[in-house]
């Protein structure tokens, strides 16, 4: 069989696995939007049957036959042939059965968990979790053959890194955290807003503020949800968000961050779509993009001018005098407990926590059952306050129910990785400030579609931020940021 025919024939086979996986998403999707309370048994047998299908294909022996055949022409087809051959090769190490598994108990995890969220009892959600864990645990230890098993859940998403890559990282970037949150909590607290901001309103500005910020509406929806999430890829990527009538910035940075990571999306080239390449690289890059929509631009001086001025047109007198007090507003440093509502300096203390607790349960070295006390005790050493109730604790984030340990490192990773695009952003783009100030986005968003969404998978995560940039990875890029930033605003 000739090179370009078995290329050919495994690109077809494997247009047909990515659209099932497409499938799959849409029923995740589904479930935590629109799926019938009184549903979830069934849906986790229906999602358990599509992973096991899924699972089949992708250990299908044609596989390394075709892998065999092909000498791989040009960039994309190379890049295509390593994901393939890394994909297989994970996928014939774990069983299809345990891959089912995961999928049925997750499933039916979620419901356990929204509804101990609700009634304010861990105990309900620990024994599916437990059952997770062990799950996770064989999953990691099928495709570590030795090596550290959380790494190789790490690597479902962001490859290529480990967990003492991350743990280094995280140490340079704590201690400036940590000694400039200490400072701006003895300054006197930034001003808040506060009144009633009705809900209906809240979701038409989220809608003007998706499509401001690049979102194709003729191509995805906007739906709410407890925890906001995107799903899809291609021409079908929707997003959640969540209202509070008494805090506006809770529906529109969920929106903002949510629409960061659909742009993504809908960004990668169009012939990637059903292939290995048509998604977000890694979850580290796909969060630069929502924290730098969010944050950077979206907590921006001359961006939230704009936005005060579309509030008060939208809501009336708030009680916000100028656009300096709402800038002030919306990057306030307060005491919470929320990581989706912490402020920028506050959000990665949040992620370190996560992050050494759930390498402490994949390791054996932190039983589930000790899982509350130990969130507890290490909330208020980090932060100096006891955690009020489960909801503002260890019950506040569906990520273990879902299964995704590993996922945590991936939201500082990509505020590091936003603090480098913003930084090589503002020197290419002469009159970004001004553009925002007019509430357009669209040379701030072309930039990040051109320089790095539109590359999907093409490049390894690393790569992808290093060739947008010029420049290694580093955290010094978001310290700079975030040092500039606070002590402007308090005055440091």
């Amino acid at each position: 069989m000739p090179t370009n025919q078995a290329f050919t024939e495994l690109m077809q086979f494997q247009q047909d696995t990515e659209a099932l996986a497409s499938i799959a998403g849409r029923l995740s999707w589904d479930q935590e939007t629109m799926m019938p309370e009184g549903s979830a048994e069934q849906r986790a047998t229906e999602q358990a049957a599509i992973v096991r299908t899924i699972h089949t294909r992708n250990t299908d022996p044609r596989i390394a036959d075709w892998l065999d055949r092909i000498t791989p022409q040009g960039e994309k087809e190379s890049a295509n042939i390593r994901l393939i051959k890394k994909n297989y090769e994970k996928a014939c190490k774990v069983p299809g059965d345990l891959n089912a598994s995961i999928a049925r108990v997750t499933s039916k995890a979620h419901g356990i968990w929204a509804t101990a969220r609700q009634n304010e009892n861990v105990a309900e959600y620990l024994p599916i979790l437990a059952e997770i864990i062990e799950l996770k645990i064989e999953k990691a230890t099928a495709l570590s053959e030795g090596d550290e098993c959380y790494d190789a859940l790490v690597d479902e998403y962001e490859p290529n890194i480990s967990a003492a890559n991350i743990s280094t990282m995280f140490q340079n970037l704590r201690p400036t955290l940590v000694n400039l949150r200490k400072e701006i909590l003895t300054k006197e607290k930034l001003r808040v807003v506060t009144g009633n901001f009705d809900e209906k309103i809240q979701l038409k500005l989220a809608n003007e503020l998706a499509i401001a910020f690049g979102y194709d509406l003729n191509k995805g929806r906007i739906d709410q949800a407890v925890h906001p999430f995107s799903s899809g890829s291609g021409d079908d990527v929707r997003i959640t968000t969540r209202t509070d009538p008494t805090d506006p910035f809770n529906c529109i940075y969920s929106t903002i961050h949510e629409v960061g990571h659909a742009t993504y999306e809908q960004n990668i080239h169009k012939d990637f779509v059903f292939s290995p390449l048509g998604g977000g690289v890694s979850l580290g890059v796909h969060e630069s993009q929502s924290r730098i929509y969010e944050n950077q631009l979206g907590r921006s001086r001359p961006f939230t001018s704009w936005l005060f001025y579309r509030m008060r047109d939208l809501f009336g007198d708030f009680g916000i005098e100028d656009p300096e007090t709402f800038y002030k507003c919306v990057n306030r440093v307060d005491t919470g407990f929320i990581r989706t509502e912490a402020d920028e300096l506050q959000y990665n203390l949040h992620v370190m926590l996560r992050f050494d607790l759930e390498k402490s349960l994949i390791s054996g070295n932190l039983n589930v059952n000790d899982i509350e006390g130990a969130w507890n005790e290490r909330f208020e050493s980090d932060f100096g306050y006891k955690v009020e109730r489960p909801s503002k604790g260890v019950l506040q984030d569906v990520h273990w129910a879902a299964g995704a340990f590993g996922y945590f490192p991936t939201y500082t990773l990509g505020n590091v990785y936003a603090g480098c695009l913003f930084q090589k952003m503002k020197s290419s783009i002469s009159n970004l400030d001004m553009s925002l100030s007019n509430g357009d986005l669209s040379s701030a968003t072309e930039w990040l579609r051109e320089n790095v969404q539109v590359h999907g998978s093409l490049f390894e995560p690393k790569a992808t931020i290093e060739k947008a940039t010029g420049n290694e990875v580093s955290v010094d890029p978001l310290l700079n940021y975030l040092e500039e930033k606070y002590k402007d605003l308090y005055d440091l």
